[in-house]
């Protein structure tokens, strides 16, 4: 089954308010050729997201305003309102225009602690508010070199996604970023990237049936840049990109995106 490609740039703590209105300017001027319609379906081969800091969203929105690429918040609090300082709401993440929300990226299953139940309990909140959600699995170096893939990864999807309903899953997005991959200059090659792509849609299979299977996007995640992109969007089960430092870059992001629709 072809699937539409999709490209998110998640910038992380990166960029001051200035950097973030430049480079999504320069995106508005670069990309939007790359994301027209085909002309048989009349919808886009190729979509292409930014996720900038929470801070950055109202001036990322505000550059991208009229533009075909959408923009998404990099986490979100499970709790639609209340006393939660510092957290972040679905509400405010809709009133900013807000299409994605990334949940359960390795920097925060590793660094902040978060676990399966709590990216559960964020994505039925993200479900309910209408957002997209893409939710983030992948494995460690040692988990890896054990032997350990597969198990690690399971476990992050039955946790993560125990409460999502048939209804409800065609809304998902997966993304695989083995976790030693990130920022470390190193990536999965196309042929590893793509036997743990299979495994997934094969776990969708199972869980819920091969329709919603072929029919869920699954983004590659970790050390994405320009001279990789293409050779791993070309895999059979790799729908896209989560790119990191390379999504910092008018230059490379727009060489991903157009990776993605050769």
């Amino acid at each position: 089954m072809a699937r539409n490609k999709l490209v998110v740039g998640n910038w992380k703590m990166n960029l001051n308010q200035a950097g973030a209105r430049e480079l999504a300017v320069a995106l508005a001027q670069k990309l939007p050729s790359m994301l027209s319609a085909d002309a048989a379906t009349g919808k886009a081969r190729v979509q292409a997201a930014a996720c900038p800091a929470f801070v950055h969203l109202t001036t990322v929105a505000e550059a991208l305003k009229g533009t075909p690429i959408t923009w998404g918040g990099q986490n979100v609090y499970h709790q639609a309102d209340g006393a939660f300082t510092g957290e972040i709401s679905t509400s405010m993440l809709k009133d900013l225009g807000c299409r994605f929300v990334i949940l359960g990226h390795s920097e925060r299953r590793l660094v902040l602690g978060e676990s399966d139940g709590e990216v559960c309990r964020k994505l039925q909140a993200v479900l309910a508010a209408g957002l997209a959600p893409i939710v983030c699995v992948g494995e460690t170096l040692e988990q890896r070199e054990k032997g350990e893939t597969w198990q690690v990864i399971q476990s992050q999807l039955e946790g993560s996604l125990a409460n999502l309903t048939l209804v409800q899953a065609p809304q998902l997005v997966l993304a695989y970023e083995p976790v030693w991959a990130i920022g470390t200059g190193k990536n999965a090659t196309p042929a590893q990237a793509q036997e743990v792509h299979a495994d997934l849609r094969k776990w969708l299979a199972s869980r819920y049936n091969q329709g919603l299977a072929d029919s869920v996007q699954i983004l590659y995640g970790g050390s994405v840049k320009p001279d990789n992109a293409r050779e791993l969007m070309a895999q059979a089960d790799i729908d896209g990109a989560l790119v990191g430092g390379a999504s910092l870059k008018a230059e490379s992001f727009a060489a991903i995106v157009a990776a993605a629709g050769a």
